[in-house]
């Protein structure tokens, strides 16, 4: 037996020496990694400027001021959230991100209406769909009061929230989507609340509705014509413009429009003019072309005897999810300074042109606004991996043929062949699978070819990484290859988009980044839906299939943020396997460091059944019947019964997500 295991041994040294030994695989030794090194690999100081950085602790700091205020480290934070029993997954808010997007919004329209001697004012609106809460829409409100920075609604419901936030005065309620008689006299009352509603005309139909309002109520609107611009956006939302847009007039119909509110002596009350080309616009040409457009038509209008003063050039400011700054569709090549520039100066110059008064400019910047204010923070609960090279040993002469041609394999993998040695494994591979599907391999001897054909795989690999070219068939080999982290989260529920549409958003570990991240790994939810999980990840080079995470360790925490998902996500969500709301809490930050503002608990167990219309006592009590069955029956015991309704009863109190 010490025989036997001494060869064994000797076997795996000799293995072991045999792969040190190949030149082609022999790396130099890699310098200390350092936070510099962290800071390039996750892209931080291109989608994180000025708000997130990486101090010299390797944890992820927020400076939720920019540049003009201090910094908290988020990991410190989130370990005394959990000291306050707020579980992961976490949704940290900093309110003051959100009050330094908006004034730097509207500063860059402050200067270029100052730079181009522009005669107008802009007035900025918030769009309510981009995030709805509560918390977050009073703070917009409070934050824009000095700019008279209003909201626009695209729906009933958001209206009302509208009317009832709203209370800066001369801010514009901009209303859009689709429209009812009491969604159009709601907003024409709002009027003698001193109010500013502009009801936006997106259908031809809603002609006639504001016309026969307008008189029932003996009040003159203020309205506005959404234009369908011949101009395409760019990207996933293209398609919000361009003949075939879901909302908006056509030239025609906008002429169609003006003769209908002439004929009603209503034509005075037409005084803004919208179009939106889409979300996230990524090319500020496609700005350009749109701007020149809308243009033309704001200054025909007036021509037609409209009197107008309004410009609404919609939503579309991107931003730059992944810091390449192209026009990449999960980045942006302009900044909102040139952004605000050419809206500035295209709308002075066709008016100039034609000797027309300049119009207030609006803007519906939502996710440009919303987006970096927000941090997801979740933790790891484990891992699956691809056996490592360690549990492998090299196959005895009695072993099945098969094994010991792929340990050959494995052996003669070098930088000259391993092309050649892949198709090698994957043939074998093929065969083995065949072998014991009609009965002539067994299941051990199958387990270990298929080991060794992963390690064949993960020394390709290590090739593969150092070359400049990655041939076609080899292409998807890292991420054959990567680990899968199970995360305490659910895609459905907080990152929907990410599973929806594709969107990138940046994720990263918030600690440890001092330190090499070592493995490459997919990220999977808590959901049973294989849908459910993250393989895109940014990268300077368009989308990588892998994130670069640290080895877990033991009874250690390890927490990653999802940055940058402030806009859309939350009330995009859904209640997939039952997975409610995460925790959230609203950071303000002080001289003294931060304070909690507000705290919204998650959704409990009873809350999510609830949403699907079980009642909890029923619930209890359905268990509790059935307990006592059992023990008329002998099927259980008194103490086990009570164990059971002690447990579920707690979980019907407790948080949907896990707690470790």
């Amino acid at each position: 037996m010490e025989t036997t295991q001494h060869l064994k041994e000797q076997q795996l040294h000799a293995l072991r020496a045999q792969i040190e030994s190949a030149g082609a695989l022999t790396r130099s030794p890699q310098p200390r990694w350092k936070i510099e090194n962290s800071e390039e690999l996750y892209r931080i100081q291109g989608w994180g400027e000025p708000y997130f950085s990486i101090n010299a602790a390797g944890h992820v700091t927020v400076a939720p001021q920019g540049d003009r205020g201090g910094s908290l480290d988020l990991f410190e934070l989130v370990e005394s959230l959990k000291r306050r029993n707020l579980g992961l997954p976490i949704l940290i808010r900093f309110s003051d991100i959100l009050e330094d997007r908006l004034e730097r919004l509207n500063a860059c329209f402050a200067k270029a209406i100052a730079r181009y001697n522009y005669d107008g004012v802009y007035r900025g609106v918030f769009p309510v769909k981009c995030n709805q809460q509560r918390h977050l829409v009073e703070d917009l409100v409070r934050f824009g009061r000095p700019h008279q920075f209003g909201l626009e609604a695209g729906s009933k419901p958001e209206l009302l929230i509208a009317l009832a936030t709203l209370n800066t005065p001369g801010a514009l309620i901009i209303c859009n989507g689709y429209k009812d008689r009491e969604y159009v006299e709601t907003a024409m009352l709002s009027q003698r609340l001193g109010q500013t509603p502009i009801i936006v005309l997106e259908q031809l139909e809603e002609v006639d509705l504001v016309i026969e309002a307008s008189r029932h109520l003996k009040i003159r609107p203020i309205l506005g014509v959404r234009a369908k611009l011949s101009s395409k956006g760019i990207g996933r939302w293209g398609g919000s413009a361009g003949d075939r847009a879901k909302f908006g007039l056509s030239i025609p119909e906008i002429l169609t429009a003006v003769e209908q509110l002439k004929q009603a002596d209503m034509l005075d009350c037409l005084q803004l003019l919208h179009f939106h080309i889409g979300s996230q616009i990524s090319a500020i040409s496609v700005v350009k072309d749109a701007l020149r457009e809308a243009c033309q038509i704001y200054v025909g209008l007036v021509e037609l005897g409209a009197r107008m003063g309004y410009l609404d050039v919609g939503g579309g400011l991107g931003i730059d999810y992944d810091g390449s700054k192209t026009n990449f569709h999960a980045s942006k090549n302009y900044s909102i300074q040139n952004y605000a520039n050419d809206v500035v100066a295209e709308v002075k110059e066709a008016c100039k042109a034609r000797q027309i008064t300049v119009p207030t400019l609006v803007s519906e910047s939502g996710r440009a606004i919303a987006s970096h204010q927000s941090v997801l923070v979740f933790d790891v609960l484990g891992t699956s991996d691809i056996p490592t090279l360690d549990t492998l040993e090299p196959p005895s002469e009695e072993e099945h043929p098969l094994l010991r041609e792929m340990y050959d394999t494995y052996l003669s993998i070098s930088i000259n062949n391993y092309q050649e040695a892949y198709h090698d494994a994957l043939q074998f591979k093929e065969e083995c699978t065949s072998l014991f599907n009609f009965g002539y391999l067994s299941l051990t001897d199958r387990a270990k070819i298929e080991r060794l054909f992963w390690a064949c795989c993960r020394r390709i690999l290590d090739v593969v990484r150092n070359e400049d070219y990655v041939p076609d068939d080899l292409e998807n080999l890292e991420k054959s290859l990567a680990s899968i982290y199970y995360i305490n989260l659910s895609v459905f529920q907080s990152v929907p988009d990410s599973w929806a549409i594709d969107q990138l958003f940046p994720i990263m570990p918030i600690h440890r980044l001092n330190e090499e991240p070592t493995c490459r790994a997919t990220l999977a939810d808590l959901t049973c839906d294989s849908d459910g999980k993250i393989d895109q990840f940014i990268d300077l080079r368009d989308v990588k299939p892998v994130l670069e995470l640290h080895p877990l360790r033991d009874n250690e925490p390890y927490y990653l943020g999802l940055f940058l998902g402030g806009a859309y996500q939350e009330i995009m969500g859904n209640l997939h396997n039952l997975f409610g709301d995460t925790n959230t809490v609203h950071i303000h930050l002080t001289p003294k460091g931060y304070q909690i503002e507000h705290v919204v608990k998650g959704d409990t167990m009873t809350e999510v059944l609830g949403y699907v219309q079980y009642d909890s006592e029923d619930l209890v009590e359905n268990i509790r019947r059935r307990t006592e069955q059992a023990l008329q029956d002998n099927a259980i015991t008194l103490e086990e019964s009570q164990l059971l309704l002690q447990h579920y009863e707690h979980s019907l109190s407790q948080y949907t997500y896990l707690s470790v």
